[in-house]
């Protein structure tokens, strides 16, 4: 990567060169004047225009804000101190305690379960038809 002063320098000459040559382009009608009166003012001052025009861009661009890629930086370590550490107990399990109670057969509730868990209930007979195609008696346990 070149330094800020290599790159004003190429800038620069760079700013001149285009200056120049646009000068001499747009002056080539004149070519018998310049050439029979021998004016060198002309030739100053388009070089010191160019001289000058180069500095300014040059250290426009020299001088502009650099974009750096974002950089990681480490997060702070912290220190701890031997304070006690006070955790939860662990939690307890218990077994599930069986459900003994049953509904009675032909109670509104026993109509209902049975109605909820099979849908081919038949609430006349107290039966649904099983997976293996045969009827069965509701039992709600």
């Amino acid at each position: 990567m070149m330094n800020s002063l290599a790159k004003t320098l190429f800038l620069t000459a760079t700013a001149a060169a285009i200056t120049f040559s646009s000068i001499g382009a747009a002056s080539a009608d004149d070519w018998r004047y310049r050439h029979h009166h021998n004016n060198n003012n002309d030739a100053l001052v388009g070089g010191a225009v160019g001289l000058a025009t180069g500095l300014i861009v040059g250290s426009a661009i020299a001088n502009a804000p650099r974009y750096d890629e974002p950089r990681y930086i480490d997060p702070p370590v912290y220190e701890y101190d031997d304070a006690p550490v006070y955790r939860a107990p662990p939690p307890r399990y218990y077994r599930p305690v069986p459900v003994r109670a049953s509904v009675e057969p032909w109670t509104p509730q026993w109509e209902r379960f049975c109605s909820y868990r099979y849908r081919s209930f038949d609430p006349r007979s107290g039966t649904f038809i099983g997976n293996d195609g045969r009827s069965h008696f509701c039992v709600a346990n």
